[in-house]
């Protein structure tokens, strides 16, 4: 009776487990299908010009495009390079200068897509300064990253001035605004959303900016290893990340509302801030941002930064900024 008993029990849980493998959904030998219920961990800092990617995460435009996205703000740039040369992010918005820098450790980063242009968005603070050459003997905040090192060179050249003809504390850019604000340095190097605020409340102004130039250029990093692996993916991403690019750019109230919540700020901030932005969406990658005939491409940009991270000992030689980005992935979309 109980080999009876045991017999027809096992035989229900046969039929019971036959039905679960028959209804659960099946694994498909297809990898890049497979990948897109992976997560995808992205990293931004407080930049403003990253707002699109914010959109795109409020809006689920991610979600939509079948992505699993893990979304991680820093505060400071350096924390931000830290985590991706620790492999903590598959991808990450920074600074071009940030990438020419972390290549100084890692040379094995592609750019895969130009975010934007600081268009005034980055600047130096000043307190009774008029002129470059009145910085001499001054402090300065600045975080030591590579962008702010360069926009800082930029002005100092005005005044025949070189790092060494001022006094610098190193600071992450949020501290650097707020060290001026509290009248505990002459100047500091910051950028939005901290820049105006830090002008008005430190009793000073905004001596130079990166107004008019491409000096630093903000975009998307990755590796050789996922453009391989998730090439479907990353195209997927680029795509929505771009729907929220274009709802910023057309003013969206909504958008900007989402966007500025991510990172703290009013919506009327924001949209304040982006005016000294210029974002490129992916037609304007197309156009611009890789097209080695158009004057104001990327390319150059990366250039003058690979420059500067050699002359300031970032990077060991200087880098040849081709093996540095990956134009194959907008040139398709």
């Amino acid at each position: 009776m109980f080999r009876f008993r045991f017999v027809k029990l096992f035989a229900f849980a046969l039929v019971a487990l036959f039905w679960t493998v028959a209804c659960s959904p099946q694994a498909s030998n297809n990898t890049a299908t497979n990948t897109a219920t992976q997560p995808l961990s992205v990293s931004t800092n407080s930049w403003s010009g990253y707002s699109g990617h914010h959109v795109a995460v409020k809006k689920e435009f991610y979600k939509q495009a079948g992505l699993n996205i893990e979304d991680t703000l820093f505060q400071s740039n350096t924390e931000q390079i830290t985590a991706f040369l620790s492999g903590k992010t598959d991808l990450a918005w920074l600074t071009a200068g940030d990438v020419i820098q972390m290549a100084g450790k890692d040379p094995n980063l592609r750019i895969i897509f130009l975010c934007d242009y600081s268009n005034g968005a980055d600047g130096i603070l000043g307190r009774g300064i008029k002129t470059a050459s009145d910085l001499k003997g001054k402090t300065l905040a600045h975080e030591n990253v590579l962008f702010q090192k360069v926009l800082l060179r930029a002005y100092l050249e005005k005044g025949g001035l070189t790092e060494k003809d001022i006094t610098i504390r190193d600071m992450p850019a949020p501290d650097a605004a707020t060290a001026f604000s509290a009248k505990r340095v002459d100047a500091a190097v910051t950028y939005e959303p901290f820049l105006t605020k830090a002008a008005k409340e430190g009793g000073g102004e905004i001596i130079f900016s990166s107004r008019g130039t491409n000096l630093i250029a903000d975009v998307v990093v990755t590796r050789p290893a996922v453009i391989a692996s998730r090439r479907n993916d990353l195209i997927a991403f680029l795509k929505a990340a771009d729907q929220g690019i274009k709802l910023l750019k057309a003013g969206d109230a909504d958008a900007i509302a989402v966007a500025s919540a991510r990172i703290g700020i009013k919506p009327e901030e924001l949209r304040e801030q982006l005016t000294g932005i210029t974002l490129f969406d992916i037609e304007g990658n197309q156009s611009i941002g890789f097209n080695p005939a158009h004057e104001n491409n990327a390319i150059k940009s990366f250039e003058l930064v690979a420059k500067a991270a050699y002359d300031f000992k970032f990077t060991p030689q200087r880098l040849d900024v081709k093996s540095l980005y990956d134009d194959s992935l907008v040139k398709s979309l």
